[in-house]
């Protein structure tokens, strides 16, 4: 009998998978899309209702060729692509490129990769939703109508290379105009008085003036903050006015969707949004923990639902009531409601597939990253089925003369959901004991000068909420756009802060002033909620995107006749060209600013310039073996190297001196290990005898030797954690 024929995105997946299915079952991965647009072309025929002209990519023909053959032996194929918009368009491309007949086919779909939602959906399939399908169709071809329509007009009239995209550059939007919010913020003074008093029981607290003559006060300036300072010196007596407290109530967090995932791992792990969905991804796919196999240990990652099944909300009650108690747990369980327009509440928020496997548990079964996420999640679900924190919160008001000052306190009755985290998500601040009328005695009075800040820079992680509460893209693009706008220059990460750069400024102050529509936040919005209609069946995909498309192509063609190509001005600079002696100017391309020698065509002198306008080249007392021309320091792709000054009509280049670490070779052991480079600029690391001890290594060394054999310690990329060159000793926890 032949086997049934499963076909899902990834080999991970199809390795957990194939464990749960057992005999009986093939399963076999797409590596993602076996289908898609052209890359050469646009690839969408506008004249015959959009219709995609899709194909099979080079390196997807040897897949579709093992699963056609795989499936001419079949009697059923069941799609398991990801329940989502995209994972029901991969299926319906397997079905499309292996040309299957409806009733040989088969639609599953989970949430979670464990025995039990595998055994359901195997036994409940259902049918391709093509309502699915169009929406995602509908949102490859408005992607590619913009991509493939819009860039090539900012090539002739900006810069050749560039791009743009429908929620790529609403995005690069968000992130100038914050930027400009910055650049035009004018700080204003002000001023904050803090007064310490004691208790006649010797018990010290601070507290803030708040108002005089029972009107609040907004101090601007030092003479005011210097007149009230002196009236509080003076006064006579310091009494306690009133006191009041209540109680509080801080209820726990949702369990996590994709966007509140990636902001809490940027917030607290500090990981990138396109880190946390890989992470993510491998624990949604299968970890092997017991040496039986991989197992999921997490839901489906890309998610705008809060909802959580039932049995996941047993088990975690479970798990708090043997944990922290029963006083931690409610009487009843607790249901969150997705607030995202659009949501889908049959999907389920991001979990552990088990509640009861603690993080304790799998502290050393995962990678340092994997645990980390995976405790992040964990504890989120949990905490979303406890009781609320109670936090008694305490107002006193000091009275002198006619100043008056305000002291706050905040004391945690009952800790509730925050007893499963390491640290608090609120703080404490005790008062003393204070009793109303009393006496208190004044031991200082504090002005301080402050102004006001200008609004932040976006993280990704506040990008992320903003795109968000905007309606602008969804789970699945959030990451992606993040990293288009830094792969294309337009966007640089600083700290943990994304800053816009003089080309991401240039093409979106161009977007704005020619095509504000297609970069409005609006019309991005209510397109997305148009192509949410199109996966609930309300819209067809057609006619959304011809209303979209028939304004945008007259307004190109508008664009294209009428704009002039808006060449930056050179910027006269007062350095001398190295090779005749001509002024520098300050030239703008699309990988930013540099020098150029004035004398261009006849010389062809250039200086790369960093972010800051800076040059990236650096005179050395070296000379050139090839001309005798000197050698400059310059920065290329891979990091610094020597290049003659004679440059281009010498190209002669050397690698910098390598770098020493203060370990021995663990071949030859009277080397020391260097950084080295390859031909093409990669780092590697190797023997300072080179070429007599031809020891190389990918991977870091780290200064700590081996605890077992005291060999060379190094951290590969791969694993994530340190290795033994000499006996393989894995230090896991690190």
């Amino acid at each position: 009998m032949s086997k049934n024929l499963v076909v899902v995105e990834s080999p991970a997946k199809a390795r957990t998978i194939e464990k749960i299915l057992g005999k009986g079952y093939t399963v076999e991965a797409s590596f993602g899309h076996v289908r898609d647009l052209p890359q050469s072309k646009l690839g969408v025929d506008i004249e015959h209702d959009f219709e995609p002209q899709y194909i099979t990519p080079t390196k997807n023909r040897k897949t579709i060729t093992k699963l056609k053959e795989l499936f001419a032996k079949a009697e059923t194929l069941y799609l398991a692509t990801d329940e989502d918009r995209e994972g029901e368009a991969i299926a319906w491309h397997i079905q499309q490129a292996l040309k299957a007949p409806s009733t040989q086919i088969k639609r599953v779909a989970f949430h979670e990769i464990t025995p039990e939602a595998i055994e359901e959906a195997f036994h409940h399939p259902r049918d391709l939703n093509q309502n699915l399908v169009n929406a995602q169709q509908a949102r490859r071809i408005l992607d590619r109508l913009v991509g493939y329509k819009l860039s090539p007009l900012l090539w002739k009239k900006l810069f050749r290379g560039l791009s743009a995209g429908r929620v790529q550059s609403v995005t690069l939007r968000l992130l100038v105009e914050r930027e400009r919010e910055i650049q035009a913020f004018k700080p204003e003074e002000f001023w904050k008085i803090e007064v310490k008093f004691k208790t006649s029981a010797g018990d010290e607290f601070s507290a803030w003036v708040f108002a005089e003559k029972d009107k609040e006060v907004e101090l601007k300036t030092e003479a005011e903050a210097k007149r009230l300072e002196e009236a509080v010196n003076s006064a006579t007596q310091h009494q306690i006015d009133s006191l009041t407290s209540a109680e509080r109530k801080r209820y726990p967090a949702p369990p996590f969707t994709t966007s509140t995932l990636q902001q809490q791992a940027s917030n607290q792990l500090g990981f990138t949004v396109k880190r946390t969905m890989m992470i993510a991804q491998r624990l949604y796919e299968g970890v092997d923990i017991n040496g039986s196999g991989p197992i999921g240990l997490i839901t489906y990652m890309r998610t705008d639902s809060t909802n959580v099944a039932s049995s996941a909300i047993t088990g975690a009650r479970l798990v708090i009531g043997q944990r922290f108690g029963k006083e931690y747990l409610p009487d009843q369980p607790i249901f969150y409601k997705t607030r995202i327009k659009g949501a889908q509440e049959a999907h389920e928020a991001i979990r552990p597939t088990r509640p009861d496997l603690t993080p304790e548990m799998l502290e050393n079964k995962l990678t340092p990253e994997q645990w980390k996420l995976y405790k992040l999640i964990w504890q989120r679900l949990i905490a979303s089925q406890m009781l609320p924190a109670i936090i008694n919160t305490r107002e006193a008001i000091v009275t002198s003369n006619e100043i008056k000052s305000k002291a706050l306190g905040a004391t945690v009755i009952f800790p509730g959901f925050a007893k499963v985290f390491d640290k608090w998500p609120f703080q404490e601040n005790q008062l003393p004991k204070l009793v109303e009328n009393e006496l208190v005695k004044l031991l200082g009075v504090d002005p301080t000068q402050h102004f006001t800040e200008p609004p932040a820079r976006y993280t990704e992680a506040s990008l992320v909420k903003q795109l968000e509460q905007m309606g602008i893209g969804r789970p699945s693009t959030y990451a992606p756009t993040i990293t288009t706008l830094s792969v294309r220059g337009y966007v640089k990460k600083e700290k943990r802060s994304l800053v816009p750069q003089d080309l991401g400024i240039t093409v979106n102050d161009f977007l704005v002033e020619h095509f504000p529509d297609i970069i409005d936040y609006n019309f991005t919005a209510e397109m997305e909620e148009s192509l949410d209609d199109i996966a609930e069946g309300k819209k067809e995909w057609v006619p959304v995107i011809r209303n979209f498309y028939e304004p945008f192509e007259a307004q190109l063609k508008l664009k294209e006749a009428t704009v002039e190509k808006q060449t930056p001005e050179d910027v006269k600079t007062d350095k001398k060209c190295a090779l005749c002696g001509s002024a520098l100017v300050m030239k703008t391309s699309r990988f930013g600013k540099f020098l150029a020698c004035s004398g261009f065509p006849k010389c062809r002198y250039t200086e790369a310039l960093d972010g800051d306008g800076k040059s990236q080249t650096e005179a050395t007392d070296k000379i050139c073996s090839d001309c005798g021309a000197p050698l400059v320091k310059k920065r290329g792709r891979f990091g610094m190297f020597y290049g003659c000054s004679n440059y281009p009509k010498c190209k002669h280049i050397e690698n910098i001196e390598p770098k020493a670490s203060d370990m021995a070779c663990p071949k030859c052991t009277d080397g020391k290990v260097v950084e080295r480079r390859t031909k093409r600029g990669k780092v590697f690391w190797g023997c300072s005898n080179y070429p007599k001890c031809d020891f190389a290594s990918w991977d870091e060394p780290l200064k700590e030797p081996c605890p077992t054999c005291r060999g060379l310690m190094t951290k590969p990329i791969k694993k994530g954690y340190p290795v033994c060159t000499k006996c393989g000793y894995e230090e896991k926890g690190a």
